[in-house]
């Protein structure tokens, strides 16, 4: 059926014998896919409906890309094993990674981590930096295409196969099919892939939401001369206190700019007004932040965002799953982006990836189903930690977690206020949150019996931010 306004289709089909992938989204998890199948077909279409910037700056269909994102050593590992050499591409062009958790400065919930040596990092720079670098490397690939300036707009097959993707220019209408070995959908938060499905004749895909009302509010300050080794500072909100949950951090970007975003939920939403921004840090349960910034030069306005829910579709709870299509990042679960989880999530989900397509090859029997259950696996530990907070602020909308929920999350909890003043139980902590570790960390009986003895008196003191880097905001020490 052709829509209004649009161009009759054209067919583009791959030459004999040749095979093609087609990967709907250019960000993080769809570049991150076309890295891994290019090894496997001898095309990857990259179909994204954004033209994509020369440089390290905002496209429309990446809103969320202006709030702070942390690509914790977990997914930062993974996007290094897909792609050689894409850390010191980072670095070198301005992001800093911070040890942890010697370069954060953390107020949790029971109390202010200690700054001791670790094993793990992250990556602190804007998304648009951490997008542009991938990208240029994986379309640097040969064999991969972008096709940008085009959406997709059906799956091409039937219940049994999808064998590629109806496609349309978005400038000129005029639309074209891309048949493929596989479709991959990373195409975000937005995805229409439960809904194509549908039309191909499969049945509604189960979808769950925890939805907590979360609200961003960003504005990027210049830092300080010579603040190039500062730490990232975050204040986060305590669940224990019953009321909405409100925190901020800050992040040195690229640039020699400080990110600072501030979070609140159902209730207690930050505002995108300038003259709230400082009282909104100065209110949370330490004014670090506000202080830091008192001084700071801003050099944007305030950047609002709404779009927080937790959303996880069950595309391998299917009967009979297609062969020839997954889903993954954004488009299989999306989590509340103020646990920095999604980047670390979409880099693993390419390594699963890579790993089932070496035992198996693109065109196996029963790839896409097995692959769809093993992509799934993959975000259910996340899925679990962000819904499990979520859902317990006041006006969250979601189902009710089950018993065995509600008693992981008391444990959970009790070893929050425990990480400050128990090394083994940080190291845990530390190795989980970085998505180095599965969750079933916390649970190893060495770590289990030292929250069972409980939080002593660490963390209750003040933050532990040196004299130095106060002076540094011209702040006298703490």
């Amino acid at each position: 059926m052709r829509t209004s306004g649009e161009s009759p289709a054209r067919d583009s089909r791959p030459h004999d014998g040749r095979t093609r992938a087609v990967v709907l989204g250019g960000g993080m998890a769809g570049l991150l896919a076309a890295a891994v199948l290019v090894r496997h077909v001898d095309e990857v279409v990259v179909v994204d409906r954004d033209l994509m910037p020369a440089g390290p700056l905002p496209r429309k269909g990446l809103p969320q890309a202006r709030h702070a994102h942390l690509l914790m050593s977990g997914g930062a590992r993974a996007v290094e094993s897909l792609l050689p050499g894409a850390l010191d591409g980072w670095v070198s062009a301005g992001a800093r990674m911070r040890a942890l958790p010697t370069g954060l400065v953390a107020l949790g919930p029971g109390g202010w981590f200690p700054r001791w040596p670790g094993a793990q990092y992250l990556l602190a720079c804007t998304r648009d930096l951490l997008d542009l670098v991938v990208r240029a490397r994986v379309l640097a690939l040969p064999g991969v295409v972008l096709r940008e300036g085009t959406e997709a707009v059906a799956l091409l097959g039937d219940v049994r196969r999808v064998t590629g993707v109806r496609v349309r220019d978005a400038g000129t209408g005029t639309a074209e099919t891309l048949e493929a070995d596989l479709v991959v959908d990373a195409s975000g938060r937005g995805s229409r892939a439960a809904r194509r499905l549908t039309e191909l004749g499969l049945p509604v895909v189960h979808e769950e939401t925890v939805d907590s009302g979360l609200v961003y509010a960003t504005r990027i300050f210049r830092a300080p001369p010579e603040s190039e080794r500062f730490p990232v500072v975050s204040v986060q909100a305590d669940p224990r206190l019953g009321g909405p949950g409100q925190g901020a951090v800050l992040v040195p970007v690229e640039g020699g700019r400080w990110l600072v975003t501030t979070s609140g939920t159902r209730g207690g939403e930050p505002s995108g007004e300038a003259g709230e921004f400082e009282p909104f840090l100065r209110a949370l349960r330490d004014p670090l932040i506000a202080d830091l910034i008192a001084r700071a030069e801003p050099l944007t306005e305030v950047a609002l965002t709404r779009s927080t829910v937790n959303r996880r579709r069950f595309f391998e709870r299917l009967p009979a799953p297609p062969e020839g299509f997954v889903a993954m990042g954004d488009a299989l679960a999306t989590f509340n982006p103020v646990y920095g989880q999604g980047l670390s999530v979409a880099a693993q989900s390419a390594v699963v990836l890579r790993d089932a397509l070496a035992r198996r090859g693109v065109r196996a029997p029963g790839l896409a189903p097995d692959l769809q259950r093993r992509l799934a696996r993959t975000a259910s530990g996340p899925w679990d930690l962000a819904t499990g907070e979520d859902i317990n602020y006041p006006g969250a909308i979601g189902a009710p977690p089950p018993a065995a929920a509600k008693l992981l999350r008391g444990y959970f909890q009790r070893l929050m206020r425990t990480a400050p003043g128990d090394p083994v139980v940080l190291k845990a902590l530390m190795d989980v949150m970085t998505l180095s570790a599965p969750l079933t960390e916390l649970l190893r009986p060495s770590v289990a019996l030292c929250v069972a003895r409980g939080p002593g008196r660490a963390g209750r003191g003040g933050p532990p931010i040196t004299a130095s880097e106060l002076a540094l905001c011209g702040l006298p020490p703490r």
